[in-house]
């Protein structure tokens, strides 16, 4: 529920704020006062595009703030709000701000916290929904009658709805790859043929990992074949040779110093014995060494020989062996999967083929649920406007496939037919009028006045917000082109719709303006005549008398006189009846 809304700097408003009460809250007064101004606040919380023209003049920005009292247990508001970092009040109230400066840049608060304008508007958007004008006029829309006809299908369209979009992006992708691969066709097995040479190339050098490393680390050693083999034999004839090797000497040493008495020398013993151990040892690896150098330099040809293979596969595949490795298995992997081309384009058309029929069925599912909820919504919604003084008219709810044509990549069949699986599926709604029952049909959008089709606006809130209750309705001027007992019957509607939800109406007609529960109404302050300044306006409750005033006021300019307080005051009670009887309708 929103509880208040201030306004500052915005079109003819200085500074204005207005407490809102449950129920049925009204707002009147004189052209140019700045009614509009209450629901432009309101688009503002809502996320609408920023104005700077809606700033005064001579200000330098303008300010919007509501007060909106949170319903426990919405999961969705919940969400956004710890989403955000907002704040909730101890009294379970946040407040919104959006403010917009004069030089366009807008900013936006939830719960003393900066956000994006569009999490502010995700939020407020589940709390209010604002029907202005505008908003009619896109009620003339295909797709704005069908999504009021799922909403009010419910869960049962919503899930059919959902069912058929799954189906629907399966079979979207798969026709997507077919495209890609009928497009590519070419280059694909041109694609495949560089890979098969490729990995036929390195099959044939069939190299193993690391094998470049440890080749180069044998070149490097056997460059030099003669040199090292000398002086490996050198080494080994100094360490374990015929004459006088150091084997030999540490072992007469060893032997020396075991005969002797003095225990001196004789704890050099273990020493020497290490040190024998580790020269033999030295010797072993010496001569295993020697034992593995090629006999001649052919040996070396033939690493030469490899490494340039290697290196011809580096060259052309990767830095190193090891990526040269990866790259094959890369290759031979993507090679499965573009190897036959036109095996796949015939898997892909199969699988198709099998999704297409499915979207058939999830759109022939989806269109059976519209078409019963269509019956349903024309019947409820044809009862509503004939409570509002609309005569034997009807509401008829139309529910057609859409004709496919000829080149149409997203058709498919639906009862014996070719239509078009559109995102929303493939039906095409429209609202018709009926002057009375079995006469013909004509679309609202040619059908329909601009009282009609308010009228037929608010018979669908009525029947749409039926299943509901606890949201903001907003209604700017819904009671356009209406006048007489139909502005009675608006006025009772709204009173209705007020018993489960908060409704905020912006109107021009003392009939409707009589039901309301609450009266705002906003009055011009003008500047003096010597000023050039912008006039103000203000914002004020009425109790009951300043209330009669105000409805006199709205009757064709009665003012304060005895004849139209009389007028006022019987109109006023009269609705206040008709609400008795209503609540105490309810109760029973």
């Amino acid at each position: 529920m929103l509880e208040e809304l201030s306004i500052e700097g915005l079109g003819v408003i200085e500074r204005a704020s207005a407490q809102f009460h449950p129920g049925f809250t009204v707002l009147t007064g004189e052209t140019g006062a700045g009614k509009t101004m209450i629901v432009t606040s309101l688009h503002l919380l809502s996320g609408a595009r920023a104005d700077a023209s809606r700033v005064r003049t001579g200000d330098a920005k303008a300010t919007v703030e509501g007060r909106f009292l949170l319903a426990e247990g919405d999961r969705v508001v919940a969400e956004i709000l710890e989403s955000s970092g907002a704040d909730v009040d101890d009294d379970g109230t946040m407040i919104a701000v959006r403010s917009v400066g004069a030089d366009g840049r807008s900013r936006a608060h939830l719960g003393g916290r900066s956000v994006p304008v569009g999490v502010m508007g995700r939020l407020t958007n589940q709390l209010l929904t604002i029907h202005g004008q505008n908003d009619q006029l896109r009620l003339l829309k295909p797709e704005h009658q069908r999504a009021a006809l799922d909403a009010f299908g419910g869960a049962t369209v919503a899930a059919a709805l959902k069912a058929y979009r799954a189906a629907r992006d399966r079979w979207l992708e798969v026709l997507d790859e077919l495209d890609a691969r009928r497009t590519n066709s070419r280059e694909l097995a041109q694609e495949a043929d560089r890979l098969r040479f490729g990995i036929d190339e390195i099959a044939a050098v069939d190299p193993r990992p690391g094998e470049d490393v440890d080749l180069a680390a044998t070149i490097r050693r056997l460059s030099d074949l003669e040199t090292i083999r000398a002086a490996a034999a050198q080494s080994h004839e100094i360490v374990a040779g015929d004459a006088g090797s150091v084997i030999d000497g540490l072992g007469q040493l060893r032997s020396i110093l075991d005969a002797t008495p003095d225990d001196t020398l004789r704890d050099l013993l273990p020493r020497v014995t290490e040190a024998l151990t580790v020269v033999t040892d030295v010797g072993q690896e010496l001569t295993s060494f020697m034992a593995d150098l090629p006999a001649d330099a052919e040996e070396l040809e033939k690493l030469l020989t490899r490494q340039a293979e290697l290196k011809a596969l580096v060259r052309k595949y990767a830095p190193d062996i090891d990526g040269v490795i990866e790259w094959r298995d890369a290759a031979e992997s993507r090679l499965g999967e573009i190897d036959d081309p036109q095996r796949s384009i015939a898997e892909l058309e199969s699988t198709a083929a099998a999704l297409q029929a499915k979207v058939s069925d999830a759109a022939a599912a989806l269109h059976r649920r519209r078409g019963t909820a269509a019956k349903s919504m024309a019947a409820k919604v044809s009862a509503e406007l004939r409570g509002l003084a609309m005569g034997d008219a009807l509401l008829a709810v139309g529910v057609t496939p859409e004709e496919a044509s000829d080149d149409d990549r997203l058709a498919i069949e639906l009862d014996g037919r070719r239509v078009h699986a559109g995102s929303a599926g493939t039906d095409r709604v429209e609202f018709a009028l009926l002057a009375h029952k079995g006469a013909t049909g004509l679309p609202i959008s040619k059908s329909a006045s601009g009282g009609e089709l308010s009228r037929v606006m608010l018979a669908l809130e009525v029947v749409l917000a039926a299943p509901t209750s606890g949201s903001i309705m907003v209604f700017d001027e819904v009671d356009a082109g209406v006048g007489g007992r139909a502005a009675v019957e608006i006025g009772r509607r709204l009173a209705g719709l007020a018993r489960a939800h908060q409704v905020i109406v912006v109107t021009h007609l003392p009939q409707v303006a009589a039901f309301a529960d609450n009266h705002l109404v906003i009055g011009k302050n003008s500047t003096p005549a010597r000023s050039r300044g912008p006039h103000t306006s203000t914002v004020r409750t009425l109790d009951r008398d300043e209330r009669v005033a105000e409805l006199a006021r709205m009757l064709a300019g009665l003012g304060d006189s005895d004849t139209g307080r009389a007028h006022a005051e019987e109109l006023l009670a009269t609705a206040e009846t008709e609400k008795a009887k209503a609540g105490a309708l309810d109760e029973r």
